[in-house]
């Protein structure tokens, strides 16, 4: 289920909002310019499928929002070093609190992540799952977590080719929250 959490930049000792509530969640984060929206999910969708299953919301997204670069990517949990190396490389690459010049969008077509929006003084941790699409503006902070098992098929949707492209803040916030897989435990 697709979970919001907010809490104080200081930490998440006191939590100002919890909701599984997809009216509240799209109504909380639009107040900030973030878009949530929720598509039907399709079995069976991989990197390689899965923007021709989406088709016609790809089209609508990248006609709405002028993007114009739309890929897909997967990470899909194996008992191999090569996974296991892929997982914690990607995982440390996205945890580090960052932002983008470009929107960022990103559609789980399977499997779930939690992007955390440190907007003002509340972080917003958006636990997405299959089925949502959410879109973090351009120049909004925020980190990543895909937990340390990643599985999730997302398409990604940016203006131009050169995709993404992160400016780090060097904050260490994003230790001070709960991981993915802490969320995840405790739903």
């Amino acid at each position: 289920m697709t979970l919001l959490t907010v809490w104080p930049e200081t930490g998440p000792e006191e939590t100002v909002l919890r909701t599984t509530d997809a009216e509240e969640i799209t109504t909380a984060l639009k107040e900030h310019g973030v878009r949530f929206s929720r598509w039907s999910v399709v079995d069976g969708v991989t990197a390689e499928n899965a923007l021709e299953i989406y088709e016609d919301e790809v089209a609508r997204v990248s006609e709405t929002e002028r993007y114009g670069y739309v890929d897909a990517m997967e990470m899909t949990p194996a008992d191999t070093d090569e996974y296991r190396a892929k997982a914690v490389e990607f995982r440390n690459k996205f945890l580090a609190e960052h932002t983008h010049d470009d929107d960022e969008d990103r559609y789980f077509a399977r499997g779930a992540g939690v992007f955390y929006l440190h907007i003002g003084d509340k972080v917003y941790a958006v636990f997405c799952e299959a089925g949502d699409l959410l879109s973090v503006p351009a120049n909004t902070t925020h980190w990543f977590d895909m937990g340390t098992t990643p599985d999730y098929v997302s398409i990604r949707f940016f203006h131009d080719d050169d995709g993404w492209i992160g400016n780090f803040t060097g904050s260490d916030i994003a230790t001070k929250f709960p991981t993915f897989d802490e969320l995840r435990s405790g739903m």
